[in-house]
Formats: C-alpha cells, structure tokens, sequence
C-alpha cells in the first residue's frame, strides 16, 4: 500500500479512535493511572497504607492475612482472614477487589508484588489526554518478518533500577525509513502470531518518551510480509507513572532516525500540548 492508497479522513479517524481507546484503559478507573503503590512482598507479612490485610512471599506464593474488620473480594466472594492466592506466573496478574479499589497482585522479574489500583487516585482524576504527533500515512511502512530458527530468550532491563525481563524473540522485523534499512528485534504480541517491538529513535527524550515506546505489528502473512504504523507507537504505563515495570528496548532497537510519529511525553512528565 502506499500513501497514495490511503483515505486519509479514514485513516485520521481510525487513529483517533485508537488512541481513545487505548487512553480509556489507561485513565479507567482501574488503569494503570489509578495505582497508588508498588509494593515488593518479602518473607514477613507487611501492611501497606493502600492496601487491607498483611502480605507476604512465601515458597508456596502470595499470602494475605486480614484482621477483624478486613475483607477482599475473589471472584466476586468476600475472603477474610488468610487467604493464599498460590504461585502467580511472571507477567501474570491476579486482581482482587477491596470496596471500590482493586488490588492487583502480580510477579514481575521473578518477584512478587501488589499494586493497588484507586479510582480517586489524584494522577488519574488529573489526567486529561496525551500528547500525540497529527497521524501521517508516510508513517506506514512494509516489512519483512525474519523469524529466529527458534525462539530466542532475550533479556531486557525495565524502568525499575535492577530489574530484568526475560522474553522470547521469535524474529526480527526488516524495513525501511528514508531509503535506510533497520532492523527491530520482536516479541510477541497480543494476538495469535502477532508481533510487539519496543524502540526508541532520535526523539526520544526530546519529544517522546526516553525509555521507549511500543508498537503493535499483526501477523505477518503468508510471504512473511507485514506492516508496520509508527502513528501508533504508543507509550507504556512507566511514560505516566514510576509504579511501572516497564521493560526497556533491546539494545539494537535505538533507531538512529526521528520517527516523529506516535504517541508524545505525556503531559504528567512535562510533554508539551
């Protein structure tokens, strides 16, 4: 497709409604603007001012204690006292009501947490929009997926200092940008077959956000052909909050060019309208 193909009142609309969308998530009032802590369970049970109930990390997973008075609720049943939520994978996460909070508890680079998610946290009540560049067919580009002969774990940092994630690149994703040829390594994305790359380029830091930003690629067809729409490269929840594990880009996915495209530095960071 090239931009000639492409209607742009279309085009404009669907990308605005992409971003309402993925605005809506975040800003919902169990988004990622409604967290009001990051908490490392260890050994000992520990209370948290946001959260009911004292937690801990034991062999046998996540427990809660809850006191007289104290209550959550699992799958729609009140739980009081202890309760064991077991063994949660890394990057799975369970959510668990607490009146009109939910309490998520996940594992992140092999550690378990707990986030409490508030509806009137001041960060989410505060929030109007982000800062994004006007949409611009130039920006989609055809690719190439090269898949790895087999799926290669890859180790990335995140936006908390010392922590690390491991995924599974299953390939690379090849395209170009003004006539120069880049390569991006790819994990997987939200859909069968689906691709996810994390990047930053030369406005990072400058108009979008330093650590990175992500971009959505659907399953590459038949020939391995694939597309990639950088008015879509969007910012993760550590770009509005440091109570994010945010991974960082692999170290070759610095794009040496400007995509002036995407998703800005939110306003919450000192992004400009």
């Amino acid at each position: 497709m090239t931009v000639q193909d492409i209607d742009r009142v279309s085009f404009a609309q669907e990308w605005q409604e992409w971003h309402r969308q993925k605005e809506a998530v975040l800003s919902g009032p169990h988004g990622f603007l409604a967290i009001t802590g990051l908490h490392w369970l260890g050994p000992e049970p520990e209370r948290f001012e946001d959260a009911p109930g004292a937690w801990s990390s034991t062999a046998e997973g996540v427990v809660v204690e809850l006191a007289e008075g104290e209550e959550l609720t699992v799958d729609g049943e009140p739980v009081r006292g202890r309760y064991d939520f077991g063994v949660v994978a890394e990057r799975d996460s369970v959510y668990v009501g607490a009146g009109d909070a939910v309490i998520e508890v996940a594992k992140r680079g092999g550690q378990d947490i707990v986030r409490p998610r508030h509806p009137d946290n001041p960060l989410r009540t505060s929030f109007t929009r982000t800062p994004a560049y006007a949409p611009d067919p130039r920006w989609v580009v055809p690719g190439r997926f090269l898949p790895f002969p087999e799926p290669r774990p890859v180790t990335v940092g995140a936006a908390v200092e010392g922590l690390e994630h491991v995924y599974d690149s299953p390939g690379q994703v090849e395209f170009e940008l003004a006539g120069v040829r880049h390569r991006l390594t790819a994990f997987n994305g939200r859909g069968p077959g689906a691709l996810m790359a994390l990047f930053t380029d030369e406005t990072s830091g400058v108009t979008t956000y330093a650590a990175n930003r992500s971009l959505q690629i659907a399953a590459p067809d038949a020939e391995g052909q694939v597309t990639l729409d950088f008015n879509r490269a969007g910012n993760l929840p550590c770009a509005y909050t440091d109570l994010a594990t945010c991974p960082l880009p692999p170290a070759e996915n610095r794009l040496p060019v400007a995509v002036e495209a995407g998703e800005r530095i939110p306003l919450e960071r000192g992004g400009q309208p």
